[in-house]
């Protein structure tokens, strides 16, 4: 399971906002230059977050880019489906979708509803603001062993949300 780099990016870009929001006028150039982010994709990305509901873009002296709404009303899971649409594990999550070969047959597909609420769920609990602080590194980020995978999925936050919806016990 991977992000595209666009849904990564918009992360990237929405994060920097945020560090920045209402300190100076944003546009999607210094969005980019801060970001690293090329500028073509940072400013398709502002119109998307932005149709979104996410950011609101001004035009005119004294215009700009800010966050629709306070950082810590954005989460991730709003941010990647502004860019990807709706959250969907697999097809057969995603509502009117009908081309998996074992529909009907298969006996996981009731549960995959599930599984991907608790994804959606791990990443709608990780808010904008949290991801605008620079963080010190701790724990299994601090050297260079990462950990196992448990200890990564703790340190982020995501581990009660998993054991809540019994994916992780």
């Amino acid at each position: 399971m991977r992000l595209s780099n666009l849904a990564d990016y918009a992360v990237v870009l929405m994060s920097a906002a945020a560090r920045q929001c209402g300190s100076v006028a944003l546009s999607a150039g210094v969005l980019a230059e801060q970001t690293g982010i090329p500028g073509p994709t940072a400013q398709k990305l502002v119109s998307q977050l932005a149709r979104a509901g996410l950011l609101v873009a001004s035009r005119g002296s004294g215009g700009g880019i800010r966050l629709a709404r306070p950082a810590a009303a954005i989460n991730v899971a709003d941010i990647i489906e502004a860019v990807e649409g709706p959250i969907a594990l697999t097809s057969c999550v995603s509502e009117g979708r009908h081309d998996c070969s074992l529909e009907g047959s298969c006996k996981v597909q009731p549960h995959w509803g599930v599984v991907n609420g608790a994804v959606r769920g791990a990443l709608a609990g990780i808010s904008l603001a949290s991801l605008a602080v620079t963080p010190r590194l701790s724990g299994p980020f601090a050297s260079s062993d990462a950990g196992t995978a448990l200890d990564t999925i703790q340190t982020m936050g995501l581990a009660t949300s998993l054991e809540a919806n019994g994916i992780l016990q």
